[in-house]
């Protein structure tokens, strides 16, 4: 039953298969451009259908198509261009040099430093590879560990993977912030950093921030805040008035910040921001090679070549946006969250994690969660399935901005409970997979079969 399940929902990553004809190698005579703007306009327009409902949690940071129309032409203009060779393209530099910038002051560095990076995977990634390098050629650390909280992005995961580095994970406590003593307790002489969220994906929660960077001052090491998600949004969200905890480089012990613009920057995707209070310890993640025959070799992040069309696009989106842009998309995305934290509190079989911002997470000690997740996918909602505890995220981006979605919500949520409390006789068929939705995967057997299947994405 549940790898037929599993089977079924990796299925649906392949709906064109029996629709339209598919390439296992190039075809003999290529097909006319016309041709394949129509198809394709056909395949977007399907699949926009979905999120321009307003009903789809995060995934899309649109801001509006207009917006996207005028990104499209920028890119345009750069798409052919390699960023790598800054010598035919100055204008590389200008753009990457001033979004850093521009991120930078946003998050109160200012003298911090940075890169753009293809995602926030990658702005993860690379702060990862700098403590290590530093710690080996500074304080002769060959075992480095990093200390994070449970609820840390994966990346750090992947970043530990690839890069040797110990991955000490601490559960967060009760209410699902880190748990800073515990984090303490773990620190020995290998130790090069700390990490904390600003804020979490699973809850949208910020860890204690002010907290940690003491921690890291105490002891010498560095301090990563993953302001991937919230990076670009809180800001604004304290400009509105909301209180919200102190969580970038005002605190003296922060030594790195990753920010997505990709996100609420409203640039294309594949852009982020890694930053870095110091110039000294930015250098560790370049990598350079000076004695191959095809001549001097460096390159700041972990891609060569790059489209500057990215870069050039994230630039416009910043400075077509400006302050006033941010604040104005900042006030309609809470205006939303608020009005949905509040329905839902009102709601008695649900329980709310932690005092959320533009992410809320919906736990519940009465009813099965993933049945009231259901339910809510059967009504075309699309929400993001958490874990440890059970539970399922909406997180609010510009499409929910449009009026009525906010009720609608909330009037499908409380029958979602009602549908719960006498659920059917088969278990729920949501479940917990990152980037997924509901699925019908179990996640006590996901990591393995899962694992076994990502395969088929790249299968005709």
């Amino acid at each position: 039953m549940l790898a037929e399940q599993v089977a079924k929902a990796f299925a649906a990553m392949h709906p064109y298969r029996e629709e339209l004809e598919s390439y296992a190698r190039l075809p003999e005579k290529g097909r006319a451009y016309e041709d394949i703007l129509r198809e394709l306009a056909a395949i977007a327009g399907r699949e926009d259908a979905r999120w321009e409902t307003g009903q789809v949690s995060g995934s899309y940071y649109h801001a509006g198509k207009p917006h996207f129309a005028f990104l499209n032409e920028v890119f345009g203009r750069f798409s052919h261009v390699n960023i790598l060779q800054r010598d035919m393209c100055p204008s590389g530099t200008k753009f990457e040099a001033e979004i850093v910038s521009m991120t930078a002051k946003m998050l109160h560095g200012e003298d911090a430093v940075g890169a753009i990076t293809s995602g926030g995977s990658e702005s993860i990634i690379l702060p990862m590879l700098a403590y290590r390098e530093q710690a080996r050629a500074e304080r002769g650390i060959a075992r480095p560990e990093i200390i994070v909280p449970s609820t840390a992005h994966p990346a750090f995961e992947k970043g530990a993977w690839y890069f040797g580095i110990k991955l000490v994970k601490v559960p967060v406590g009760a209410d699902l912030l880190a748990d800073v003593d515990a984090m303490r307790a773990s620190i020995n002489e290998n130790t090069v950093a700390v990490v904390g969220s600003a804020g979490n994906y699973p809850h949208g929660l910020i860890d204690p921030l002010e907290r940690l960077s003491e921690l890291a001052l105490q002891h010498g090491v560095g301090m990563h805040v993953d302001g991937c998600y919230g990076g670009f949004l809180l800001p604004w969200i304290e400009r509105l008035g909301y209180e919200i905890p102190v969580f970038d480089f005002r605190l003296p012990g922060v030594t790195s910040m990753s920010c997505d613009t990709h996100k609420w920057g409203y640039g294309p995707k594949g852009a982020s921001v890694v930053l870095y209070r110091s110039r000294a310890l930015r250098r560790y993640q370049y990598f350079s090679v000076t004695d191959w025959p095809g001549g001097l070799y460096a390159s700041p992040t972990l891609a060569g070549s790059r489209s500057a069309g990215i870069s050039a696009a994230t630039w416009a989106a910043m400075v077509a946006l400006g302050e006033e842009g941010y604040l104005e998309t900042a006030r309609q995305i809470m205006n939303v969250a608020d009005a949905i934290r509040e329905g839902a509190s009102a709601i008695p079989e649900i329980k709310i994690a932690g005092k959320p911002t533009f992410c809320i997470a919906f736990l519940s000690d009465v009813v099965d969660i993933y049945h009231v997740n259901d339910y809510l996918a059967a009504k075309g909602w699309r929400m993001n399935g958490l874990q440890s505890p059970p539970g399922f995220h909406f997180c609010i981006t510009r499409p929910q901005a449009e009026a009525g979605i906010a009720e609608r919500f909330l009037a499908d949520l409380r029958d979602g409970v009602a549908y719960a409390k006498t659920p059917p006789p088969h278990p729920a068929r949501s479940g917990a997979i990152y980037g997924g939705g509901p699925g019908g995967i179990d996640p006590a057997v996901i990591n393995g079969y899962m694992l076994d299947r990502l395969d088929e994405m790249y299968a005709l």
